[in-house]
């Protein structure tokens, strides 16, 4: 099924993954307010099958291709004996669906000799999935009858095996339903017309139909009634919004008004805009702002028949080199080139005078955002193909080459992570606001625990499942989102940035994790097979030292929410959950010690079972511990490096199997302990 749009074209998928759920506004009943005065139509009609769910014809081109039937077939079969052939005497309630598919079933060799399994193909047309309303038009519903005026539906249709019509739609969005099954009575019979309109209440002049098929709209211009002919969604509610002089789309997914704090001069952005995208821009400008991120400012335009995503740095005194959106354009025009998914960038604006800062501006890219990485709503399938989807694009992501990109200078090449560590130490410090003890050890630790060798690929920087926007009829990544952090860097920082949610709690107040949900059970693979399938599509072995990627992943992200943390405290902060507890970077700073103690672990058990003390190849992790308070407490509030001493000149026993019996069991017993009980327990790929 093709549903056009002004922006893209979607196909419709079989196994697609779950709708976003409508924009809360129209999540709940929509009072009414009095019809402002100007517009003279009182009602507007929809044809249900092409207008408000996809047509039997769009259903029956689907069927077709997947089960290797000429294309036209079912459209041809149907049309059979014109008004007294079987499908109109469906449509009039004149035959049950059992008997009409024996009788479609008995024509249709007649006319190609050779069988046709025509019941799947009605389990498609009735199915939840096939059927499912197009959201912009439910919204545009919603939106008319909050303006004061009645909506009806006036569709051919038809009973199912249990004795009710076809109709899946909300019938509490319509002042009147009129089905041709109930009626006896069919499109474009004017009878059926002058029914709807009768019980509307309203005259032929007072009303607007909304139908796919020129046969129906020609009967009800016979009657006077204004029509619009149905092609796509988009350019149908276009033209209903001409006539009805209010907008039907204002409303945009993950959008609010402007908040004070954030707002910009309209009046020089429209100039700007107008000169940019021509005689066409006419009209005026939309502003709003979207609710997600943490990082440089997003807003929604619409300009006329232009939809746009403009994004900018955040006001107030900023840390050296964040938020530069610069960098941003950049990289996004560069990967479109290559083919990666991203929006279509327009123009870079360096100007400050414009708007109060520099900022880009892209074509808006129509499709969904999953922030709840548990995926709600969605099948085990579903879920599991979204997780690939998300994947594979982040394996094009890093295949792309760099030379062939013009993106040699795009960062510096080598020791990237070492960089990274000493970057976000440096932010970390800027922002500071108190002493979190396990930031202080990892400052100490990360350093002294660096790769060996490091991969040089783009790297995204921050890549999760709620910086994608996915087709919105199947697992297909369309775009990728937030490149404030790219660079080059270590591909395997992304992937570790990508399994964040795997260690958060559902409940985390900025990202939706999945530890405490069952995973198998949701279709969602853990980290260790994510981690896998991306060693697979790269071809590449899987890395020793994950828990060190993972501890740096959390520790770059304590250090961010930190800064959130800060703006917040100076009003400076778009996202209302950074300025909620400051305990949030603490919170995440501990998770990534663990992965830290893990990773000690792992250096600590693969070493040899005796060292000469002369040597200095104890584990270093060990090396960090702070000393014992005068209460036999370790206090990693007080954490110092520890002071060097003269070695000893026996052997430092660095290994449980060098350990005397008496000693070895209450040490494997510690060891147990510290393993299980440090935070909650953290399963790792191996």
């Amino acid at each position: 099924i093709r549903v056009r749009s002004c922006y893209t074209h979607f196909t419709r998928s079989k196994l697609r993954p779950a709708r976003l759920k409508p924009h809360p506004i129209w999540a709940r009943h929509v009072p009414r307010r009095k019809r402002s005065g100007g517009s003279p139509y009182k009602a507007v009609i929809f044809d249900m099958s092409g207008v408000l769910i996809p047509s039997p014809s769009a259903v029956a081109a689907e069927w077709e291709v997947q089960n290797r039937i000429p294309s036209g077939t079912i459209i041809k079969a149907l049309v059979v004996g014109g008004e007294q052939g079987p499908w109109m005497k469906l449509m009039r309630g004149e035959m049950t669906l059992a008997e009409f598919l024996q009788k479609f079933e008995a024509q249709y060799p007649e006319m190609t000799k050779s069988p046709l399994p025509v019941d799947s193909f009605f389990s498609l047309l009735t199915s939840g999935q096939a059927a499912k309303p197009f959201s912009v038009m439910t919204e545009a519903i919603n939106r008319i009858r909050a303006e004061g005026l009645k909506t009806a539906v006036l569709s051919n249709n038809f009973y199912l095996p249990n004795g009710e019509s076809f109709l899946p739609l909300d019938r509490k969005q319509f002042d009147v339903v009129v089905e041709s099954c109930l009626e006896g009575i069919c499109k474009p019979d004017p009878r059926i017309y002058k029914m709807c309109l009768q019980r509307l209440q309203v005259e032929p002049s007072e009303s607007i139909f909304l139908d796919d098929l020129e046969h129906n709209l020609k009967a009800a211009t016979q009657l006077g009634i204004h029509t619009i002919k149905v092609n796509d969604a988009e350019s149908a509610l276009k033209e209903l919004e001409t006539f009805l002089g209010f907008p039907l789309r204002e409303i945009i997914p993950n959008t609010r008004p402007v908040r004070k704090t954030m707002e910009i001069p309209s009046d020089s952005l429209e100039k700007y805009l107008k000169n940019l995208l021509g005689s066409q821009a006419k009209g005026p400008l939309e502003l709003q702002q979207f609710s997600h991120g943490q990082s440089n400012l997003t807003y929604s335009i619409r300009l006329a028949s232009h939809h746009l995503v403009l994004r900018k740095k955040p006001p107030g005194k900023l840390l050296p080199s964040a938020h530069a959106v610069e960098r941003e354009f950049r990289i996004i025009k560069a990967l479109g080139d290559a083919g990666v998914p991203v929006p279509k960038v327009l123009d870079l604006c360096r100007d400050p005078s414009v708007i109060g800062s520099p900022f880009y501006v892209m074509e808006y890219c129509p499709g969904q955002i999953y922030k709840d990485a548990s995926l709600p709503g969605m099948e085990p399938s579903q879920r599991k193909a979204v997780y690939t989807a998300m994947n594979q694009v982040l394996c094009q992501l890093h295949g792309v080459d760099i030379q062939a990109a013009a993106l040699e200078d795009y960062g510096q090449q080598g020791d990237y992570v070492q960089r990274q560590v000493q970057i976000w130490t440096k932010q970390y410090r800027t922002s500071e606001t108190s002493t979190i003890p396990a930031m202080e050890r990892l400052i100490e630790w990360l350093p002294q625990h660096l790769p060996q060798t490091q991969k040089t690929t783009v790297v995204h920087g921050d890549f999760r499942l709620d910086n994608l926007i996915f087709h919105p009829e199947k697992a297909e990544v369309i775009a990728i989102l937030d490149w404030e952090f790219s660079t080059l860097g270590d591909p395997l920082s992304d992937v570790a940035c990508n399994c964040l949610t795997h260690y958060l709690p559902s409940n985390f107040p900025i990202i939706k994790g999945v530890s405490d949900l069952d995973l198998t059970q949701l279709g969602i693979p853990t980290a260790k097979e994510y981690f896998k399938m991306y060693c697979d599509h790269m071809e590449i072995p899987a890395a020793e030292n994950w828990n060190f990627y993972m501890a740096f992943s959390f520790f770059r992200m304590a250090a961010v929410l930190q800064e959130a943390y800060r703006r917040s405290l100076k009003g400076q902060s778009d996202s209302a959950p950074a300025g909620q507890s400051g305990k949030l970077p603490e919170f995440v700073s501990n998770l990534a010690w663990d992965f830290a103690v893990k990773e000690g672990f792992r250096i600590f058990k693969g070493m040899p079972s005796t060292r000469l003390s002369s040597t200095r190849s104890y584990c270093q992790w060990a090396h960090q511990r702070p000393p014992l308070t005068p209460s036999g407490t370790r206090s990693w509030a007080i954490f110092s490096k520890v002071p060097h001493t003269p070695a000893s000149k026996g052997i430092l026993i660095i290994s449980s199997e060098a350990l005397s019996e008496p000693v070895r069991d209450p040490y494997h017993r510690l060891e147990r302990f510290i393993e299980s009980h440090p935070y909650p327990e953290i399963h790792l790929p191996e």
